[in-house]
């Protein structure tokens, strides 16, 4: 029996040693909990229950360059209602009011919103929805109703903000315009502009309430936003909308696949208008692709300007050199190059066969003087910046293409083919950079779409011209081709376009797109300037796929959608002639001017001594003293009815003779 009581108490005592080991490191272990771990279980603890909302900052607004909104920020509020927060005496007191309120602005019954906020009060809702994407005027109206005026702790009034973008111009221009949107890949100028744009995100801090719903602590925010910065575009609303329904009236027409119209001031570089559509499953047309800036494509004759520029430059032929059109058809390693004459246009010079667009006698001016040194043709073409990319800020600029003789697929066709715009490739605003610097009498300027960055009043950075090259030839080249390309308007290949009102130069351009798929796909396009004699703007219009039955080349197709540009634009730019004075004639005009100037300083109530002065300035002296005149005869004034130092009232009338 002792043995037995023995055993018992022996293990009695295990377990309790056992019990206080456990309970030993139980409490070892809340110490260390609570001393060792603490701080992090506690951020842990806070996570699950408070966190730091992103409060988006405004973005900076996108500009024309006449200042009007291309793209701008617009803040939009959320109301809700803590239906906890507020006493009872102010809830049951202030209640009806607020209902009262919210049912005349927002159109809906008062018992409707009785009904929602006395139940949300009995389940003690603290999120209850009261406005969804409000403006700004309105939530300052709502912010102000019975109960919500007295804030969010008394009140129960909570308001979220966020930050929409728009685009006043709607769907014109929207791709060069462009966006920059999480998880998308940026596009345009809001996309390259990003880093000026954005500004810096403030911070909020929200609490998280019944029903995984997330409350704001405090009406301020932890960390203000910082707004992002203007930029000032070079695009001009007005010309915009001049290329972009000139455009779009062609392609509808013409049942086209896309096209793009690009409007650039010849000195500056500056991008005016920027006009890509491309046509939808739905057969309406939308900006889908910025094809300017993206779409290398096969140029066609619009290469032709190239070729012939490097032809003068080499000296390997003269405007006045003559070459036989054979019959309108030349064949090299079997295949042909023809004209769009049947029968050719006979012998012609270079300079006429630029103008009609002769294939055949422009590709025997490169294939007959550059078919033992292919190098030259092709460097000459490099020269002049024709194979680089014009290192735009805009994502997605197409590569130009070349071929070099070095290279690999290099063949016996490839310089003949180069020389009327095949085999090599080209955006449409590479392109036009090549004919503005032609406008530009040599100077090739980099395109540009921004004119400066702003905060406010404060110029963060500013964009002047680039000069990429600041001679692509002679200027005896410049003169020579500039001549060819306004006799193409006047009488060659785009001769419908001529109109004596004003003068344009250019060059047509047709070429068929992926003939090896399917024959029949033509580009039409039309590159120049205007007015020819003083260039002010260059454009480029590019038409992809145009119905064939209606009509496929570039005088027809392209062509009028860049001489409707042309009119529009120089309609709201015309020309004024300036007449040349003298040195004693402009002496007499600044005399007439001060003598009248020190008159009508000198004039209160009384009248001058208007003898000798032109009728205009006398007639304007009187009216001004408030009298009326009665002018009799031309020329000066050599009498006037009321002597000088005479007072004048408005009921007098001053008879003054002129001769």
């Amino acid at each position: 029996m002792a043995t037995s009581d023995k055993n018992i108490l022996t293990r009695m005592y295990v377990m309790a040693a056992i019990f206080i080991v456990v309970c030993l490191l139980i409490v070892g272990q809340i110490m260390h909990i609570q001393f060792v771990d603490g701080d992090k279980y506690r951020a842990q603890a806070d996570l699950r229950i408070f966190k730091n909302d992103t409060i988006p900052a405004n973005r900076g607004n996108l500009y024309d360059a006449n200042g009007q909104l291309l793209a701008t920020s617009i803040n939009k509020f959320d109301i809700r209602f803590d239906a906890v927060a507020p006493s009872d005496n102010d809830f049951n007191e202030l209640i009806g009011p607020l209902c009262d309120s919210l049912s005349r602005k927002l159109n809906k019954s008062k018992s409707y919103y009785l009904s929602r906020l006395r139940k949300a009060r009995s389940n003690r809702n603290r999120y209850v929805l009261l406005a969804k994407n409000i403006k700004y005027s309105d939530y300052k109206q709502i912010k102000s109703f019975p109960l919500l005026s007295k804030g969010p702790y008394r009140g129960g009034l909570i308001v979220e903000q966020r930050v929409v973008r728009e685009h006043p111009l709607g769907k014109m221009a929207e791709r060069i315009v462009g966006y920059d949107r999480p998880g998308s890949a940026p596009v345009g100028l809001e996309g390259a502009f990003s880093p000026f744009l954005r500004g810096s995100n403030g911070v909020r801090l929200k609490q998280k309430i019944s029903k995984s719903q997330w409350k704001p602590i405090n009406s301020a925010n932890e960390v203000e936003p910082v707004d992002g910065y203007d930029v000032y575009t070079t695009i001009d609303v007005n010309m915009q909308d001049v290329a972009h329904h000139a455009l779009l009236q062609q392609l509808e027409y013409f049942e086209a696949d896309h096209g793009t119209a690009v409007v650039m001031e010849v000195e500056t570089g500056e991008i005016k208008a920027l006009s890509n559509l491309g046509r939808g499953k739905s057969g309406k047309y939308f900006e889908k692709r910025n094809y300017a800036i993206w779409e290398s494509h096969e140029p066609g004759s619009t290469f032709k300007l190239m070729s012939v520029i490097a032809a003068l430059e080499d000296k390997v032929v003269d405007t006045s050199t003559v070459f036989d059109t054979k019959n309108g058809k030349i064949s090299y390693y079997g295949r042909n190059v023809r004209d769009s004459k049947y029968g050719g246009y006979g012998k012609i010079s270079v300079a006429k066969a630029f103008e009609l667009s002769s294939n055949t006698a422009l590709v025997q001016m490169v294939h007959d003087n550059y078919k033992n040194r292919e190098e030259d043709y092709v460097d000459r073409l490099y020269s002049m910046n024709l194979n680089d990319r014009l290192g735009l800020p805009v994502v997605g600029e197409g590569s130009p293409m070349i071929p070099h003789p070095d290279d690999p697929n290099w063949s016996g066709l490839s310089l003949p083919w180069m020389g009327f715009g095949y085999g090599v490739q080209m955006t449409p605003l590479q392109t036009l950079t090549f004919y503005n610097a032609v406008a530009n009498n040599g100077v090739m300027v980099k395109p540009r779409l921004i004119r400066e960055v702003r905060s406010k009043d404060k110029i963060i950075e500013k964009y002047d011209r680039e000069i990429i090259n600041p001679a692509i030839c002679t200027q005896s080249t410049i003169d020579k081709v500039k001549v060819m390309m306004e006799n193409v308007v006047r009488r060659g290949t785009a001769d419908n376009l001529y109109t004596e009102n004003f003068s344009m130069a250019g060059k047509t351009g047709t070429c068929q797109a992926e003939y090896w798929i399917k024959p029949g796909n033509y580009i039409a396009s039309f590159a120049g300037y205007f007015p020819a004699d003083k260039p002010k703007y260059s454009c480029i219009v590019v038409i992809h796929k145009p119905n064939v039955e209606k009509g496929y080349y570039g005088n027809i197709v392209a062509g009028p959608v860049f001489k409707k540009i042309a009119q529009k634009i120089y309609a709201d730019n015309p020309r004024m002639d300036k007449v040349e004075l003298s040195e004693s004639q402009l002496a007499s005009v600044e005399q007439s001017q001060s003598e009248y100037y020190k008159k009508v300083q000198s004039s209160s109530t009384q009248i001058p001594n208007l003898k000798g002065m032109e009728a205009m300035d006398a007639i304007a002296i009187i009216e001004n003293l408030g009298a009326s005149v009665k002018v009799v005869g031309t020329g000066k004034v050599v009498n006037q009815s009321l002597k000088p130092g005479s007072k004048v009232s408005s009921q007098d009338q001053i008879i003054i003779n002129l001769l």
